[in-house]
């Protein structure tokens, strides 16, 4: 296919095969192709931190969307995936430390075939198509085989993931039962997190519901009730969590952003009050109130010098130098 140009304002242009405008289209996902236009356009000179904070997005959608792009194998990952990439050199550093292995792609006379044979994939299909309550569709048999035979996850895992997606659109949609692209795309994020066996499935998902739970304490710190959170507020809140702060901490936060801003960039004010406090290592209300204790007690320290007032310790070392003077 010939080559595509998408020109940019002023003198910038991103040249684009029509092969990978292909394989983005078939993938169906915005967020791992907002990610790559992102990376064309940086020359991929940028780390996952840097892509997180330009695109307004939290570190593992950059993950996630990545994890999409190296399926598509319109990008290389090393060993430690995108997670452990900040500080390097950005994209073009992922590359080639583990051998890239092109997506096989599949035809529905293969699918037809590995179903006739009888094969553990048949059994995925038919328990899935039970689940789902519909008979599969030749794309959605393609990509559940890209999930079963690419990412060779196990069946019992593919199944696993499935319930979980299921459950997870029973309390977050409408009720109605999750796609296939949805199982595909939850199937990634597995495979970049190592999931291949009942064990770590349920070592993952039980972590997923831990962070539900203090994610429920923080909407209520932030007095959201009768809604979920926004996109925008679970980058925020998520973020938080990931640098390990605690539901009190961010009840304290969330006062003193009101009071300072009134409700104007609120989120953004509280992100750079849990920044300089994540700096310092500070997560927890206790931790809070023992640092402002001690400005507290710097401050009144300094006021009273400030105002030729030293304090009794001061004093009563004064007095001890003053007698031994006398003494001699």
């Amino acid at each position: 296919m010939s080559d595509i140009k998408i020109t940019l304002p002023g003198t910038e242009t991103v040249t684009l095969t029509g092969q990978t405008i292909d394989k983005l289209i078939r993938a169906g996902d915005g967020d791992a192709a907002l990610l790559y236009l992102y990376t064309l356009k940086t020359h991929g000179q940028k780390t996952s931190s840097e892509a997180a904070i330009a695109l307004d997005k939290s570190k593992g959608w950059v993950a996630s969307a990545m994890a999409v792009l190296s399926q598509l194998g319109l990008v290389q990952l090393d060993d430690a995936g995108v997670g452990g990439v900040d500080g390097a050199g950005g994209v073009e550093d992922l590359a080639s430390k583990r051998p890239y292995q092109e997506p096989r792609q599949y035809t529905i006379n293969e699918i037809k075939a590995e179903l006739i044979a009888g094969s553990d994939f048949s059994i995925v299909v038919d328990e899935t198509q039970r689940r789902l309550g519909k008979i599969l569709s030749p794309d959605e048999l393609l990509r559940l085989f890209g999930i079963y035979d690419n990412l060779k996850m196990p069946p019992e895992v593919i199944l696993q993931l499935i319930t979980h997606c299921i459950r997870e659109s029973s309390i977050t949609g409408d009720g109605r039962a999750p796609s296939v692209r949805y199982i595909e795309k939850a199937a990634f994020t597995w495979e970049r997190e190592g999931i291949f066996s009942l064990e770590r499935a349920e070592e993952y998902l039980k972590g997923l519901e831990a962070r539900k739970s203090i994610r429920g304490e923080i909407k209520r710190a932030l007095q959201i009730r009768g809604r979920e959170f926004s996109a925008t507020e679970k980058q925020f809140v998520d973020g938080w969590i990931d640098m390990g702060f605690q539901p009190d901490a961010v009840a304290i936060a969330y006062d003193r952003a009101v009071v300072k801003t009134g409700g104007q960039n609120l989120l953004r004010y509280m992100d750079g009050i849990m920044k300089n406090w994540h700096n310092k290592g500070i997560h927890t209300a206790e931790q809070v109130a023992e640092k402002d204790g001690g400005q507290k007690r710097s401050a009144a320290g300094s006021n009273a010098l400030k105002h030729g007032e030293p304090n009794r310790e001061e004093m009563e070392r004064m007095q001890r130098l003053l007698n031994r003077i006398k003494e001699e």
